[in-house]
């Protein structure tokens, strides 16, 4: 179970809590129901989210093997095999867009383009440059949207817009980590990074 617990990333569950940014500066904090929708949300994007994980996991399992730190994950170690790693990814999708449905149907649909989105991710998208930044920062969106329109708050162009700036941010910056924390090896660890100088990176993340 501890594996398994690994396997789902518990601690990235943070990233979810753009899901309750709808709530806050839609001004329905004090409206009981919403902010219970809102929290039903942020437990069906963490189980989605923890389903794109595993996947990407399994998706990664040989480059993993060889990074410093990857090779102790689950999957690529060994300790829980490809079948059951897709199998526990599979029963994360279910239970997620469970809880995404009761909400309502818009917060099904974006929690089902959030899935689409990273499996894409996973296959390909993340090998081309800045395209790759473009579908994190949309990921994060689509937890943003979830808990506005999924909640039937109208998001304001002002927080669209802020919301994207950060989440572009957040992206360009991880990759500017991975290139730091790698070195001159870090092509052979995420082949992207290639693709990426460290003054275009600082330039992206200082814009």
């Amino acid at each position: 179970m501890h594996d398994y617990a690994r396997l789902a990333r518990p601690g990235q569950w943070i990233k979810n809590g753009f899901v309750l940014v709808g709530v806050l500066f839609g001004h329905a904090w004090a409206e009981v129901a919403a902010v219970q929708w809102a929290l039903t949300l942020f437990a069906a994007f963490c189980l989605v989210s923890s389903a794109v994980y595993a996947f990407n996991d399994v998706m990664d399992r040989h480059a993993d093997r060889v990074h410093p730190h990857k090779h102790r994950r689950p999957v690529a170690s060994g300790r829980i095999p490809v079948a059951r790693a897709l199998a526990f990814a599979v029963l994360l999708v279910i239970a997620g867009l469970g809880l995404a449905a009761s909400v309502s149907p818009a917060a099904l649909v974006i929690a089902g383009s959030y899935i689409v989105l990273n499996v894409a991710y996973s296959l390909g998208v993340k090998h081309v440059a800045l395209l790759d930044v473009f579908f994190i920062a949309a990921g994060f969106m689509l937890r943003l949207l979830a808990g506005t329109q999924g909640l039937g708050i109208e998001p304001s162009r002002w927080l669209l817009l802020c919301g994207l700036m950060v989440t572009l941010f957040l992206g360009f910056a991880k990759r500017r980590a991975e290139i730091a924390s790698l070195g001159d090896g870090a092509g052979r660890h995420r082949a992207v990074l290639e693709e990426y100088s460290v003054g275009f990176l600082d330039a992206a993340v200082g814009a």
